[in-house]
């Protein structure tokens, strides 16, 4: 059972430093979890896809930024970019601040969730597997999802149930809540090349609270989804709507998953979303 506290309440991570592959270091509160959303920021998925379209001086909006790894890569990618980078968690937040003074210094991090309307919200944190956190987690749904994760990595079941043992042991904080438009009128950002969402279920959430003035100011999206409840579907449909194309791809590492990377990019419509290992297919080609 969750135990009900406030953010500035939640019992503190331990704060770690680890070595990305090019040798810069990052404060963590997990090396492992680091290691892997550093994999995903910079391998063959949308993220990198979406990370070539950017041009300099462009504006990314990076919510569920976690510690800060995939704004890195997107800074990486450009130099020049403006990025603002949203994460509601007190410790995980502490090392994006951190990372992102360190490697992206002209980054602003901000503490807040972000949704579908402002406010303050229940948010369950997995100390220990931090980046499963989210205002919708589902702890059984969670270990399922490792558990394939870990099976196609080659692990055997004793193995599998050691590392899952714990994993998502919540608690459940308070957060406050901001919204996409929220986040551009308080930074004034007048246009958004790429919005980021990576929000463990709340994606929806997050692109409904777009305004209908504010679409045409964004450039493109790239986002998690979690497919339960057709929600691949609803957000395809909504980005569909306010004049995106879509590419979908499934990380092979998660087949038999319900999780997809999403593409939106400003195009000539295709027809509905192609589900494709391959991030360069476009949709409906």
């Amino acid at each position: 059972m969750s135990e009900q506290r406030t953010a500035h309440d939640a019992p503190g991570a331990t704060r770690r430093e680890v070595s990305l592959p090019d040798g810069r270091r990052v404060w963590c509160t997990s090396p492992a979890e680091a290691l892997l959303i550093w994999r995903e920021a910079t391998g063959d998925g949308l993220y990198g896809l979406a990370a070539r379209g950017l041009r300099p001086h462009d504006t990314v909006l990076d919510v569920g930024a976690n510690i800060g790894l995939v704004s890195i890569a997107f800074a990486d990618a450009q130099r020049t970019l403006r990025i603002v980078s949203a994460e509601p968690v007190p410790d995980v937040f502490s090392c994006l601040r951190d990372n992102l003074t360190r490697h992206v210094p002209g980054a602003t991090p901000v503490r807040t969730a972000v949704g579908a309307a402002p406010g303050v919200q229940d948010f369950t944190y997995y100390p220990a597997a931090p980046g499963n956190s989210g205002l919708y987690a589902d702890r059984a749904a969670d270990d399922a999802l490792t558990r394939t994760f870990l099976r196609h990595g080659g692990l055997d079941e004793e193995a599998v149930d050691m590392m899952i043992d714990g994993l998502h042991d919540g608690l459940t904080i308070q957060v406050p809540v901001t919204t996409v438009s929220g986040l551009m009128r308080e930074h004034d950002l007048r246009s958004v090349a790429l919005l980021k969402v990576d929000v463990e279920r709340a994606e929806l959430d997050v692109l409904r609270g777009v305004d209908a003035a504010d679409w045409p100011r964004i450039g493109a999206v790239v986002a998690e989804v979690h497919d339960e409840d057709d929600r691949l579907a609803r957000l395809s449909e909504l980005l569909r709507d306010v004049g995106f194309s879509l590419r979908v791809r499934q990380d092979p590492a998660l087949r038999g998953t319900e999780m997809y990377e999403v593409h939106a990019y400003r195009a000539e419509h295709t027809g509905r979303p192609v589900v494709t290992d391959d991030a360069h297919e476009e949709a409906g080609r």
